[in-house]
């Protein structure tokens, strides 16, 4: 070939004239691409040397770093509360926003606090039969309706949460009702008895440190058994009709005794005026009878004609008045002013 040259001691020489003693040595191709493989390890820490070691021990912590932070941070909803837990003793509880804990030392927990929970009473028979104050059976089937007041006694205190709220507000309707006769469970006591039983579970969970608030009890249906629902809306029926002619007697006294009082304080007062006008009256006739009769006794003539024409005058006054001239049988025309006066 053209490249190829023979020495004096005839050995070949490479086209780069390498040789023993003189020319630069041929680059080896394999090595070459041994060390650019090596640089490119090195630069994306792939090199089994202790440079490339490194950098992927960087690469792995710095990941491992970030995926902690990322399960370390945690965001509380509006509704929510947060509750740390740090080696199974409570840390904090937390309110809304962006919070931060130290997993697996830390454990999370975040229930909903504003939401108003609803638990049924009264679907299976032996729940909803109760024995009143007055020795009836009653059918009483509730609602309770509860939330969470402090989390941390809610998550730890109670292990079987809504089972132990029912359990409570048995016993509390079965020791109200116990003292309350069954007509009025069935009509006028049901908000008194809610507001009760309500009373009586709150201080219950209290005293349990359950971490609950019972916010309403609502008596959905109060009946009879089945058995003899028949025979007792006769009654109530029969009480019912009892009640309402008791009211309409007591209507129709309410109305007759005032106007019967009204009448007789009316009589009596009539009869109180009668008597003072009367007194009034004697009184007055009294005095105007001794007044005359001291003038009579200063003079007597005198006062006799004057109590004639008084007498006279009353008379006279209010009769009709014919007037005759003397010696003159014929009658005297005048004025008729009687008349006159009795047609105006």
């Amino acid at each position: 070939m053209s490249w190829q040259n023979n020495n004096n001691d005839g050995r070949d020489r490479g086209p780069w004239g390498s040789g023993p003693g003189g020319g630069q040595e041929p680059p080896n191709i394999d090595e070459l691409i041994r060390k650019g493989q090596d640089k490119f390890r090195d630069a994306f820490g792939g090199g089994k040397g202790k440079g490339g070691g490194k950098g992927m021990f960087l690469i792995i912590a710095a990941v491992l770093v970030v995926g902690y932070l990322y399960g370390a941070i945690y965001k509380v909803q509006p509704d929510e509360a947060g509750v740390v837990l740090r080696f199974g003793k409570i840390q904090e509880t937390v309110g809304t926003g962006v919070h931060i804990h130290w997993p697996p030392m830390d454990k999370l927990y975040k229930p909903k606090v504003t939401a108003v929970h609803q638990i049924d009473v009264g679907n299976q028979k032996k729940e909803r039969q109760m024995l009143t104050g007055d020795e009836n059976i009653v059918d009483v089937q509730y609602s309770i309706l509860w939330r969470i007041m402090d989390p941390a006694r809610f998550l730890f205190n109670l292990e079987q949460k809504e089972q132990s709220i029912k359990s409570v507000s048995e016993s509390a309707m079965r020791e109200v009702v116990a003292k309350t006769n069954i007509q009025q469970i069935m009509t006028s006591e049901r908000q008194s008895i809610e507001i009760e039983v309500r009373e009586i579970m709150q201080t219950v969970l209290d005293n349990y440190e359950a971490g609950i608030e019972i916010t309403q009890i609502k008596l959905d249906r109060v009946d009879p058994p089945a058995q003899v629902s028949d025979a007792f809306n006769d009654v109530q029926k029969a009480e019912a009709d009892r009640d309402k002619y008791i009211n309409e007697a007591r209507k129709y006294q309410n109305e007759i005794v005032p106007k019967a009082r009204g009448e007789a304080e009316q009589m009596n007062q009539q009869a109180l005026a009668y008597k003072a006008k009367a007194i009034t009256k004697a009184e007055g006739e009294s005095a105007r009878f001794l007044a005359v009769y001291e003038q009579y006794k200063l003079a007597k003539d005198v006062t006799r004609r004057r109590l004639y024409l008084e007498t006279m005058e009353k008379i006279l006054g209010n009769t009709d008045k014919v007037i005759l001239e003397s010696g003159n049988t014929g009658v005297l025309p005048y004025l008729p002013l009687p008349a006159i006066k009795k047609q105006n």
